[in-house]
């Protein structure tokens, strides 16, 4: 049982940025810049060790967003040529965020998450988790104009997808991984009121889509024992911006009907409403509070974190829950409007507030 956990990204170092920019300018060659990738994957073990986290990541240094080991081990993409989309914050500054689009057959070439698995793996032996997208997310990256003359239906493009993404499973699985995340924070168009009705409006039935979703989920992940799956659910993360708002009441369905082991959830601020659909959550499954923001500098209390969590025990045993970040800090490359100092700080508190809470794992 983790009692701290990481989501996935971290802040790339302004060095990784640089040379990913002169890489694909064409003036770093294969070998250099996979050692300023290997070097940067180095400095965020040594900082997710040095706050006493339970479970660590790569940080998701090697993409340039959290979907980028799809597009880039898969053939198939124009990475971005997809339909754009608008993230905002309070104060209504908004920027928008292009998405990939499948134009063409899918085909592997190669594993997308086992290099930085592996990697990690060799470095340190503190338990580390592999985070890949989920089909319900990937499916935003079909579009019937662009798409059609490779797949003439999303559920052509899906039912490859699933195929690619359980094999990767297997693969993560036979190279010693006993925690994967899938990240889909596109569940959170499946909570927020006005883009459901969106969906209303274009033909879909949202409740549809989420029963649709949930079966593509348990397609990928199966049925295999031994191993800890996580559902990394939030709404949305790009440059300290979001895309939706709402609890989790509209789609409380994920936690009675999927198979994930284990639920990380965004509880940061009053976006995400209460706790109260915590109570629909099976009593053999974990839930990771989110409730250290990824998006603002400033540090929490670790009181107020003490007070939430025991707020959340009205609807769920202490035993089964654990705490975390809201997000990843850098979903995209830019990374949130945090340091790396502030980012340090953030993931040392969720440390100390999980051993001070739960005793030492």
């Amino acid at each position: 049982m983790y009692r701290s956990d990481v989501v996935g990204s971290l802040l790339r170092p302004n060095y990784l940025k640089q040379a990913r920019e002169q890489f694909e300018a064409g003036d770093l060659t294969d070998v250099e810049f996979k050692r300023i990738e290997d070097r940067s994957v180095n400095a965020a073990i040594e900082m997710q060790l040095r706050t006493g986290i339970d479970v660590l990541t790569d940080g998701e240094m090697r993409r340039y967003a959290f979907w980028g080991h799809l597009t880039d081990a898969v053939e198939g993409f124009d990475k971005y040529g997809g339909w754009s989309i608008p993230f905002r914050n309070e104060q209504g500054e908004e920027v928008s965020q292009p998405r990939p689009v499948v134009v063409s057959k899918m085909r592997r070439k190669r594993p997308m998450c086992a290099e930085e698995f592996t990697y990690v793996r060799a470095r340190t032996d503190h338990p580390a988790k592999a985070t890949f997208i989920s089909a319900q997310q990937a499916a935003a990256y079909y579009d019937a104009a662009k798409s059609g003359a490779a797949y003439p239906t999303v559920d052509a493009f899906l039912a490859d997808l699933v195929d690619l993404l359980r094999d990767e499973v297997v693969e993560l699985i036979r190279l010693g991984c006993t925690y994967i995340q899938i990240d889909s924070p596109q569940y959170a168009a499946l909570i927020d009121a006005g883009i459901r009705e969106g969906y209303r409006k274009r033909g879909s039935d949202p409740d549809r889509l989420l029963d649709l979703s949930i079966e593509m989920d348990n397609a990928v992940i199966g049925g295999h024992h031994g191993i800890s799956f996580g559902l990394h659910l939030c709404r949305g993360n790009n440059q300290s911006k979001f895309y939706a708002s709402g609890d989790y009441a509209p789609i409380t369905k994920v936690f009675q009907n999927t198979k994930f082991q284990r639920f990380l959830l965004e509880f940061d601020d009053d976006r995400s409403g209460g706790f109260e659909p915590l109570a629909k959550v099976p009593q053999d499954r974990t839930v990771v509070l989110g409730l250290v923001s990824s998006k603002k500098a400033a540090l929490e209390s670790k009181d107020e974190l003490k007070r939430r969590i025991h707020e959340a025990e009205r609807f769920l045993p202490l035993e089964r829950l654990a705490l975390s970040p809201q997000c990843g800090f850098a979903s995209t490359w830019e990374g949130n409007l945090v340091t790396e100092a502030e980012q340090e700080a953030k993931l040392r508190l969720v440390a100390e507030t999980a051993r001070e809470v739960w005793g030492r794992s």
